[in-house]
């Protein structure tokens, strides 16, 4: 498992971050949270990014805890689990951004857990890469380039996800 121990363990991460989505914006549409902050003082754009955040605070801190743990039982060498938490908390980050995107996508569809499985998962393949990508550099060069693009595609996604996700926010309202 040593060879591929960084990408089954940045794969996991992502499949973990997937689970919660569905619900991320839902509940708030069926009881009509979403439309009292709607009418609120905070714009649509920063609703989306706190409740992203939030996903993240809730989800991807507690993965990115766990990763180096998960990284050394797939025979990871203990060396890099600083270099695995430092990736999987920069990484959970952008997979609660793109999986906020791909919430608000799908919400009001009836089949809304299938439709951000199809959203998210090809976004999420580029922090997998990179990160998986930092992993296996660190054994011989310097992880930062894969980290810079790690963290240049959370940047990304931190800029179009608060307007692209209240654009579908406020298209699933009405």
């Amino acid at each position: 498992m040593r060879p591929v121990a960084g990408g089954v363990a940045w794969l996991g991460l992502a499949l973990a971050s997937l689970l919660s989505l569905e619900r991320l914006f839902e509940r708030d549409l069926e009881d009509g949270a979403l439309d009292l902050l709607a009418v609120g003082h905070l714009p649509m754009e920063g609703v989306v990014l706190i409740k992203a955040v939030a996903q993240w605070v809730a989800v991807g801190l507690p993965l990115a805890l766990t990763a180096p743990v998960a990284a050394l039982a797939l025979g990871l060498p203990v060396g890099l689990t600083p270099l695995v938490a430092l990736g999987a908390v920069i990484g959970g980050l952008g997979f609660a951004l793109t999986g906020a995107l791909g919430a608000a996508v799908a919400l009001g569809a009836r089949r809304g857990g299938l439709l951000i499985a199809v959203v998210v998962l090809p976004l999420f393949i580029p922090p997998v890469v990179f990160g998986a990508g930092a992993l296996e550099r660190a054994a011989g060069q310097s992880p930062a380039p894969a980290l810079a693009l790690l963290s240049a595609y959370v940047l990304f996604a931190a800029v179009l996800t608060p307007f692209a996700g209240a654009a579908a926010v406020r298209n699933a309202q009405g």
